[in-house]
């Protein structure tokens, strides 16, 4: 899994912190441009709310329907999001949020800092389930993560605006059926995927994997060097290219958003080796604009690389 380092985490941390002083010191065009869409959402009886990456906000968008307005801060497959740096405009919308929808598990620091630093209701979507820094931070791809933090959002939309109480429970009723169903899905081809052995150029889609039963036979050394966020060697390179080219693994995962040269080498090996590839990005790709049909799609991925 590849994170961005600590020194480019602390200063995109340091900046959300920098901005957040300076608009309670003097404010700035960009919070005033802030209030003005917050006295719009407000004007109109809605529940402001700001989510660090789409799928997320896709998420909060779906349980609070009309009765909300969602501002999702990264939305591109061309940003890695663990070396995204905010902007000051970025960190001035979770300045005036009602409910802020973050990741968690260190994989959008500088959101939780900024969404901290405000009277915003914060949904952490990682604590839902218990994963904490140090764990594989990529999960929206979890079936236990999606289904608590639909709760957690649901939950912070009744305490805002308790008015709309039952339309809240109703919104989060049909989204657990559409859940269920997704998860039946995944049911339905882990009869086609489990047990197989699949390796992954980076562990973004582990939580999906695992959903469906499949085995990760990543070669140990590439599979260290990525969690300790660390190159991999040329050893361990060599190694992921031969156990392609023997005929172990069965299907390759790549995350494009993460593609560098070494990947290129592990990519060029499936190939030659005839071993399907699964692509798929961190973010939601943009023809989506809800995270189960983009899930969804990524399951019909999966089914269809399984020789």
């Amino acid at each position: 899994m590849s994170i961005m380092s600590n020194a480019k985490r602390a200063l995109a941390i340091a900046a959300a912190s920098a901005t957040l002083f300076s608009m309670a010191a003097c404010g700035s065009s960009n919070a005033a441009g802030s209030k003005s869409d917050s006295s719009s959402a407000a004007s109109s009886g809605k529940i402001e709310v700001v989510a660090s990456i789409n799928q997320w906000g896709s998420v909060a968008k779906d349980l609070g329907g009309s009765n909300v307005e969602v501002t999702n801060i990264m939305t591109k497959t061309n940003v890695e999001a663990h070396d995204y740096e905010p902007t000051s405009q970025d960190v001035a919308k979770f300045g005036t949020a009602k409910v802020a929808v973050v990741n968690g598990a260190d994989y959008d620091p500088w959101a939780t800092k900024a969404a901290q630093s405000t009277k915003a209701t914060l949904v952490t979507a990682a604590e839902t389930a218990g994963i904490k820094e140090g764990d594989n931070p990529h999960v929206w791809f979890s079936a236990k993560v999606r289904s608590n933090t639909a709760d957690a959002i649901t939950a912070a939309y009744q305490k805002a605006d308790p008015s709309h109480k039952d339309d809240y429970a109703k919104l989060n009723k049909d989204w657990h059926a559409k859940e269920d169903q997704f998860e039946s899905k995944i049911k339905g081809t882990s009869s086609k995927t489990e047990n197989l052995p699949y390796a992954a150029t980076e562990s973004v889609a582990w939580y999906l994997a695992d959903d469906l039963k499949m085995t990760d036979a990543t070669p140990k050394g590439y599979a260290q060097a990525s969690a300790n966020e660390s190159e991999p060697t040329p050893a361990d390179i060599k190694d992921f290219q031969d156990t392609l080219k023997a005929g172990s693994i069965k299907m390759l995962v790549f995350n494009s958003q993460e593609a560098n040269s070494t990947t290129d080498q592990i990519t060029g090996a499936a190939k030659d080796a005839n071993v399907p590839i699964v692509e798929l990005t961190e973010q939601m790709p943009k023809q989506y604009t809800n995270l189960l049909d983009w899930m969804s799609a990524l399951v019909d991925q999966f089914a269809a690389a399984v020789k």
